[in-house]
């Protein structure tokens, strides 16, 4: 368990929250900070779910009719984006400072569907690249590096017939860049009492 105060400061001003943190790495050379450091990240799966959703589908809805249709559909589709992403991690892993975040799904989907249309590649040479079409397409499009940022909780309103419209959906302000300041606090042991 990791104890951490992780301080966010913006232009619209400081908060501190102590969070606790309960992982199964057990290795004591990765440093607590850098879990805790992580843990944000574990929203992205947001932005796997919107990749295939958007980007794999293409706003399309599933076209099978029968449950085995549609969970093959769906196995296709989750192998597909995992093998993309694969290609993306292994085209930024040499790269010195390079987040593979910074790949782009979409890049890599349509390099992907080029190379299917054309059949290029389809006997292979006696070298084998592993970064090939689709990681050289991805470096040369690299998304901008993400910034800290931090935005207001999103107040959802109810939508009623009795409400003029502007009331309805979503208000959300302004992102704001921050700092995030991450201090790990000790582990305090309860002594036992005599």
């Amino acid at each position: 368990m990791i104890t951490a105060q992780v301080t966010i400061t913006s232009s619209d001003g400081r908060r501190a929250e102590t969070y606790r943190l309960i992982t199964t790495v057990l290795d004591a050379g990765v440093p607590a900070v850098e879990i805790v450091e992580l843990y944000h990240q574990r929203w992205e799966i947001e932005t796997a779910f919107a990749e295939i959703k958007a980007a794999s589908l293409g706003g399309r809805v599933l076209r099978s009719r029968t449950p085995t249709g549609v969970t093959q559909e769906i196995y296709a589709l989750l192998i597909t984006h995992q093998a993309l992403r694969i290609a993306i991690s292994d085209a930024t892993l040499d790269r010195t400072g390079v987040d593979p975040d910074r790949g782009s799904f979409t890049v890599a989907l349509h390099a992907a569907r080029d190379q299917l249309v054309a059949a290029a590649g389809v006997i292979a040479d006696t070298m084998i690249d592993l970064v090939g079409v689709i990681g050289r397409r991805v470096l040369d499009q690299l998304l901008p590096a993400r910034r800290v940022s931090t935005n207001p909780r999103v107040v959802k309103r109810a939508i009623s017939k009795y409400v003029a419209s502007t009331a309805k959906g979503r208000h959300r302000g302004p992102s704001r860049p921050a700092t995030i300041t991450i201090d790990i606090q000790p582990i305090l042991t309860q002594q036992p009492s005599a």
